[in-house]
């Protein structure tokens, strides 16, 4: 299992795909095309949204119950990658997921601009309304494009409701029936070969003692339930979504990767503690490439940090930790570290408040540490490493204490040094 440990964009995609080389099956559970991942390989660059990084490995792929999916989006997506010699015949699709429809998009947008200076910062992408209407079971299912008769009289439904929000709310146009059933007859077309019953078919495969790979979207800090609400995402972001969002047993699931990058990130609005000020964050968002992978959105950079990240250990169970972007940390001389928190009453912690209005008005309290000053991105095996560097690691394993199983050191696949090895991992 593989979970973002931050806001997100912690650098999942490269990871999965690493150890999709050393899997059978690989399954995306949460989100939609809100979250991209990138990857770099063989000099090519892939910026994939719905699909599971596990395809340009070849492997077989699974987008889940869990997710929501943007049958245009897909589509597009599935024809980039044939174009580019990436075959897409093992991807499957389960029928349980739920399509995102035009109206979401509209209703997203239209309710951040309504919101003002209070709105969330949503990537507009429908993913909200989609999941909102998945609980208000007014959703439609991927597999109602099977069926004619069950999609239009689900459009026609959803439809009756959706386009009086649009018009008497939010003084949109409202979304017209023909032309949206026929889109979506031709999406059904495009998609029915990869659409099956994912949850038996991960079953199967872990049943026949096959390497089974979860893939989560966007990170723990953006959990539903468990993040910096409401400034979250519309599903479940934590390892135990893992189980709900593919359909098997919490007990299938071996073990759990933390996936943080050496510095902080988040993008959209919401309280972010260790966040820099002053000429550093710019300088880090462009050393780091910080830009959204969908949206292009800057993100917002910070210092590591210790409490949200023993906080997310606790939330995923983790059982290890990989480290992601440590090479582009060698351009500072000093690198601050936030330790603790402290609160309004000028006390410290060390654990993540369980209280919003104290996560919003806690300040950070900083160790710094040394910089190393020199590139890593060539270096080969952990051993290599500058002492300085080394002792950056042995800190957040201490403080976490969670072993750290991977060390990203570069944006191509290959720039990661493994101590014990990939293969022990999968």
């Amino acid at each position: 299992m593989i979970v973002g440990a931050q806001w997100g964009d912690e650098g999942k995609g490269k990871i999965v795909d690493l150890l999709a080389e050393h899997s059978d099956l690989v399954c995306r559970y949460n989100g939609g095309p809100n979250a991209g991942h990138t990857i770099v390989a063989d000099g090519e660059t892939y910026k994939l949204k719905h699909i599971p990084s596990g395809i340009l490995q070849g492997k077989e792929c699974v987008i889940g119950a869990g997710c929501v999916v943007d049958p245009q989006v897909l589509i597009e997506e599935l024809d980039d990658l044939e174009s580019r010699g990436i075959s897409t015949e093992r991807l499957r699709l389960s029928g349980n997921a739920h399509l995102v429809m035009s109206w979401h998009r509209e209703i997203d947008g239209a309710s951040e601009r309504r919101l003002g200076k209070l709105q969330i910062g949503t990537t507009r992408r429908g993913i909200g309304p989609t999941y909102a209407d998945k609980a208000y079971r007014l959703g439609i299912r991927v597999q109602d494009l099977l069926d004619r008769k069950i999609l239009r009289q689900k459009i026609e439904v959803a439809l009756a409701e959706k386009n009086v929000w649009l018009e008497r709310v939010y003084g949109e146009e409202p979304v017209e029936l023909e032309g949206l059933v026929e889109r979506h007859e031709e999406y059904a077309e495009r998609l029915r070969p990869m659409i099956a019953d994912t949850s038996l078919l991960v079953d199967r495969a872990l049943r026949d003692g096959k390497r089974v790979l979860f893939d989560g979207a966007h990170g723990t800090l953006l959990d539903l339930d468990h993040g910096t609400y409401p400034f979250v995402t519309s599903s479940p972001t934590v390892a135990g979504g893992a189980a709900v969002g593919t359909g098997i047993g919490p007990t299938r699931i071996d073990s759990v990767i933390g996936i943080a990058k050496a510095y902080v990130t988040r993008v959209g609005e919401g309280p972010f503690p260790s966040e820099i000020q002053g000429a550093d964050q710019e300088r880090l968002r462009e050393l780091g490439g910080e830009f959204g992978t969908v949206t292009g959105r800057e993100r917002r950079c910070g210092w590591l940090d210790l409490v949200a990240l023993r906080y997310a250990v606790r939330l995923n169970g983790m059982t290890s930790l990989a480290l992601t972007k440590l090479d582009v940390l060698s351009a500072f001389a000093e690198l601050p570290v936030c330790v603790r928190y402290r609160l309004r009453d000028g006390s410290e912690t060390e654990e993540f408040p369980a209280h919003q209005s104290d996560f919003h008005h806690c300040e950070p309290v900083y160790e710094t540490l040394p910089g190393w000053s020199e590139p890593i991105h060539e270096l080969t095996d952990v051993s290599e490493l500058p002492v300085a560097a080394r002792r950056y690691v042995d800190l957040i394993e201490e403080r976490l204490e969670v072993p750290v199983c991977l060390i990203g050191t570069g944006r191509e696949r290959e720039r990661v040094l493994a101590p014990g090895g990939l293969e022990t991992l999968a």
